[in-house]
């Protein structure tokens, strides 16, 4: 059946598909940026100029299909599988099959240089470690299946909302932002469906604390075993690659490992004391499996010591590595206390640059946890984020129950909850610093 359409000379085009076969072709037209009835048009352009039909393709269970198509390639087509023997849904089927053989998915682009993201800030409780495990989670997704992605035009909507009603210094006049919506900001345009990342993530879990060890189902290293503080104090036991654990899911793959924490880590400043060159101790114990990730995101502990000092050397650019694709990514939380830490580490940063003379790359603040309904100290403290250019705001992440649920029950939030709006904004997350 078709109907015309006024706009760019296509009429739109009802037939059927089985649902696999469809589900094949939104994934692969996402992959590759393509509209759905360019695939369309180009299969059937193709199908018809065969020499004959291809094999019969599986249509059984076949459901309502629609598309736009340029105006009289519909009855063409009509009239070649009426020409060939085949119905028009078996035709249908085998042109979108074909454009699926000549169009193949892309492969993952992987990095020359493995990424180092340092998640840090030298205050506990902002979450640190969620936005550490969220963003490795949706960078793994599976690039085979679609997910939804809430694309950063938040951001700019918050700049532009602000920029229209200036806060006026009057507490409780704070309005609502990411995660909870007025019904005017609350449209389906804020949503994609994009095949995922697909990248190879080693998470470390660098505070003793072991919070995203355990967060992740896993356990922590035990004491006076072999331990990411002994191969960084020069004392390891055996291969590092030993100590990694996978987390099993099928969305992640194979992708995403974890190198638990040990409680030995307390000490890992007095350790580091007497080791040479000591700034570098992260980067030499994590170069034996540095080939085997794409991206190695490191959980800092609430610290400014030696640790951090190693941490923030790792994350420093490398020779021939692009500027913003390794760098320190710092979690923030919509008050006052969050302010005064980030000037501590930012000095720190600042000082270890200057020291050393590194290019160390800021990837961007997340302010975590945040919720509008707070009031003015909420809103307020938020837009002084905002106004910070230089590092920009690349995520605001809200504070909703999946993620704490997700901790109580030991699973990653991409497994108990891949469709919430914590999800849905890390994964946002993800390709703003990707």
């Amino acid at each position: 059946m078709t109907s015309p359409s006024s706009q760019n000379d296509r009429e739109k085009v009802v037939s059927k598909l089985p649902p696999w076969l469809r589900q094949e072709l939104k994934i692969r037209t996402a992959q590759l940026r393509v509209d759905i009835q360019d695939a369309v048009h180009q299969g059937i352009s193709h199908w018809s100029a065969l020499a004959s039909a291809p094999s019969p393709v599986d249509t059984s269970g076949a459901e309502s299909f629609s598309t736009w198509l340029p105006a009289g390639q519909w009855e063409s087509f009509r009239s070649s599988s009426k020409d060939r023997g085949v119905s028009l849904i078996q035709g249908l089927a085998q042109s979108v099959q074909l454009w699926l053989e000549m169009n193949p998915a892309p492969t993952v682009k992987r990095p020359s240089v493995v990424r180092r993201i340092i998640v840090c800030n030298q205050k506990g409780g902002v979450g640190k470690t969620a936005i550490t495990a969220g963003t490795a989670e949706a960078l793994a997704e599976d690039p085979d299946s679609l997910h939804p992605v809430r694309i950063a035009r938040q951001l700019a909507r918050l700049a532009a909302d602000e920029e229209a009603h200036p806060a006026d210094g009057h507490p409780g006049e704070g309005r609502p932002a990411e995660g909870h919506p007025t019904e005017a900001h609350a449209t389906p345009f804020d949503l994609e469906d994009l095949p995922g990342l697909g990248m190879r993530v080693l998470l470390v879990d660098f505070d003793p604390q072991g919070h995203l060890t355990k967060q992740l189902g896993q356990q922590p290293l035990p004491i006076g075993g072999d331990s990411l503080t002994c191969h960084m104090a020069s004392e390891a036991k055996g291969p590092l690659s030993d100590l990694i654990v996978p987390i099993a899911d099928d969305r992640f793959g194979d992708r995403l490992h974890v190198l638990p924490a040990c409680t030995d880590a307390f000490l890992l400043d007095v350790r580091l004391s007497t080791v040479r060159a000591r700034e570098a101790a992260l980067e030499r114990a994590l170069a034996p499996v540095e080939a085997d990730y794409d991206v190695i995101l490191v959980d800092c502990p609430p610290s400014l010591g030696l640790s951090m000092d190693a941490a923030i050397y790792y994350g420093r650019r490398r020779d021939a590595e692009q500027p913003g694709a390794s760098g320190a990514l710092i979690v923030v939380q919509a008050e006052d206390s969050s302010a005064d830490a980030y000037d501590l580490l930012t000095s720190q940063i600042n000082d270890l640059r200057d020291d050393l003379s590194l290019d160390i790359d800021y990837l961007g603040l997340v302010v975590n946890l945040y919720d509008g309904r707070r009031g003015y100290i909420a809103t307020s403290s938020l837009q002084a984020w905002m106004d910070i250019k230089d590092p920009r705001v690349v995520a605001i992440v809200p504070d909703l129950k999946e993620q704490r649920e997700a901790v109580r029950v030991k699973q990653p939030l991409f497994v108990y909850a891949p469709k919430g709006d914590q999800a849905v904004a890390f994964r946002a997350l993800a390709r703003e610093i990707s």
